[in-house]
């Protein structure tokens, strides 16, 4: 059967009331097709639904290991995180094992998330020493940075570059004479607030922060450090959630955002999969881990003891 305009379930926003769900069935919704955004229902209960809503459309549909932009619903509970809803897909019959998403089948993503015994035993081999390195690097660094506030941060992390050799790429001079407390409190009033950036030297290369702005993730400034080396680069905007960009060599590569089932690009290679997994909800994290920087704590991203003024100029070009 074909999505059609009048399969229900546009008044379906919470897939965990069963008794709903069951209403739009027997109202004639399609267990297939039709939810939000062309979004097959049982993906969309897997993802945050309940188990017993994902136990109901799983009996119902189609193939319960049918695909939606290159993974299953039951690739959709590992990746959130669901694992009474991934129970409730095997036991409906989907296969942990199914080959997809660069070789991360659900039951592989499964083996470095907090359930690795989720679907033993494994028919699979075991994580290589890159993953299983990756692993370990993000079990350390998420707990070590912590939870902070970071609304309003702009962030760069630059691979195996100093404070110093950022500083002469940028042209920037020390910010003498800027009250920088007042920048933390109020920089919207504040003359060149958005020119005033601290950079710290850290294990893997350096930071360059804005507590208050978003210059760290312009193109301009990307451009200017990354010759050579990679940096990851975020915005936390206060109105509209983390982004950044990804430059390498003095080219801005490629746009990413906070990743989650749905967002993780179907044609991404195994290393970012595992990455945007290891990372989601993390995106601080996310960026120290892309360009190597071995933080210890969150001490250089929150503050710095090296505050620069950059040169006037457009950085966003």
């Amino acid at each position: 059967m074909a999505a059609t305009d009048d399969v229900r379930w546009w008044g379906v926003n919470d897939w965990t009331d069963l008794d709903l769900v069951r209403a739009e069935l027997a109202a004639g919704a399609d267990p297939n097709y039709g939810a939000f955004i062309f979004e097959k229902p049982l993906h969309a209960a897997a993802d945050r639904g309940s188990p017993e809503v994902v136990a109901e459309l799983a009996r119902l549909v189609d193939d319960v290991d049918a695909e939606r932009e290159g993974r299953t619903a039951l690739w959709m509970a590992v990746f959130e995180g669901r694992a009474d809803n991934a129970r409730a897909l095997v036991s409906a019959g989907a296969d942990p094992w199914r080959p997809m998403m660069a070789g991360w089948s659900p039951g592989r993503l499964s083996l470095v998330g907090p359930a690795p015994d989720l679907f033993s035993p494994s028919p699979e081999a075991g994580l290589s020493a890159a993953e299983a390195a990756a692993v370990a690097e993000a079990e350390r660094l998420i707990p070590a940075l912590g939870d902070f506030y970071y609304d309003g941060l702009g962030l760069a992390c630059v691979a195996e570059l100093s404070a110093a050799e950022a500083t002469a790429r940028l042209e920037a001079v020390p910010a003498d004479g800027v009250d920088i407390d007042e920048l933390y409190e109020d920089s919207w009033n504040k003359p060149d607030a958005e020119l005033i950036v601290g950079v710290t030297d850290v294990p893997g290369g350096c930071v360059i922060i804005q507590p208050w702005g978003y210059t760290p993730s312009t193109r301009g400034l990307l451009e200017c450090v990354s010759p050579g080396t990679v940096c990851y680069s975020m915005y936390a905007n206060p109105k509209g959630g983390s982004s950044g960009d990804i430059a390498r060599d003095g080219t801005v590569i490629t746009a990413w955002e906070p990743y989650s089932a749905y967002t993780v690009p179907v044609d991404a290679p195994a290393e970012e999969i595992l990455a945007a997994y290891l990372y989601s909800n993390h995106p601080v994290a996310f960026c120290c881990a892309g360009a190597g920087l071995h933080l210890n704590d969150a001490g250089p991203i929150i503050g710095s003891d090296r505050w620069l003024k950059l040169p006037e100029r457009d950085w966003w070009t």
